[in-house]
């Protein structure tokens, strides 16, 4: 279930037409009616019932209606208090993220957020997940995406889940497929040479503990890159890699065959210490997020990556 579902549900309910409530919304009439069926196949049960026409709630509807309600307006209510702010017309935003990261969905919703708060200056880490746990305990970040679980019990962390995401191999687009079949299994990756990140890497490590567990040491052809680097030596052919899928997004040198079950997953979630209460920056960027990720489409996030932030905050 998703804010923009909700809110085009609103609409409907309340212009009983599905083209005015369209209109209103400001999107297509197809979108809007896809919106509402996905919605209506989440729940199981029909939303309006469409007798020749005639657009009225059902009684799943009318049970809706209220929690819809109250879910759209707190969620303007709280955007309008954040942007309210004094702060917000200056200030400070630490973020760290992983490389993926980086180069996929967070300079989108960074833009978004720049255009809604300019004054507030963005200051971006970009590392892996061991290393921004540190900065964020260090007091070096206010908020970080990092890849769970931690390494640690550490209950100085407040983690929100956002994104889930399954790992796939890559290799040079001019160069044969690894494999015939539609996807590999982790021995496949037995005897190949691998291209492996260096350490404090969470991929390096799911990847290594992957292939030890099947039975073997993995054959590393480079060790100890970057993300663009590990990319760029695959694109250059010294060998495969284990990598996120969204890293493949504009990287037509590249391409991925998913893994077979059971598939290695990785589990993305924003994290801030739980001893320090978060900045009005901080804050608001956290919504900010969450607004845009349940924005996306399945076109934009592809088959590897789901959307698991949860829905009301």
């Amino acid at each position: 279930m998703q804010f923009q579902q909700l809110a085009y549900f609103l609409a409907v309910a309340e212009t009983r037409h599905f083209t005015r409530a369209a209109e209103v919304s400001h999107v297509a009439q197809p979108s809007l009616s896809r919106q509402i069926r996905n919605l209506e196949e989440e729940l199981g049960a029909s939303l309006f019932s469409r007798a020749r026409g005639n657009i009225t709630l059902t009684p799943a509807g009318e049970a809706l209606l209220p929690l819809a309600q109250r879910i759209v307006a707190d969620t303007e209510t709280a955007r309008h208090e954040v942007q309210q702010l004094a702060g917000m017309r200056r200030g400070r935003l630490r973020l760290g993220a992983t490389p993926s990261l980086c180069a996929g969905l967070l300079a989108e919703a960074l833009a978004g957020f720049h255009d809604r708060f300019p004054g507030v200056g963005l200051q971006v880490e970009e590392s892996g997940s061991r290393d921004l746990i540190r900065a964020l305990g260090r007091g070096e970040l206010d908020l970080a995406l990092i890849i769970l679980p931690l390494q640690s019990n550490d209950p100085a962390f407040v983690t929100t889940p956002i994104l889930r995401e399954n790992l796939v191999v890559v290799h040079a687009a001019d160069a044969p497929p690894p494999t015939q079949r539609a996807s590999m299994r982790i021995t496949d990756l037995r005897d190949r040479p691998l291209v492996m990140f260096r350490h404090g890497y969470d991929v390096r490590e799911a990847t290594l503990h992957a292939c030890r567990a099947a039975g073997f040491e993995p054959r590393l052809a480079v060790e100890g890159g970057e993300m663009d680097a590990v990319l760029r030596f695959v694109e250059a052919g010294l060998g495969i890699a284990v990598v996120p899928s969204m890293v493949l997004k504009n990287r037509p040198g590249l391409r991925g065959t998913p893994l077979a079950q059971p598939r290695l997953l990785r589990t993305i979630a924003l994290a801030h210490r739980k001893d320090v209460d978060p900045s009005h920056t901080a804050r608001a960027f956290r919504r900010h997020l969450m607004a845009y990720l349940t924005h996306l489409t399945r076109d934009d996030l592809g088959e590897d990556l789901e959307v698991i932030a949860p829905l009301h905050h």
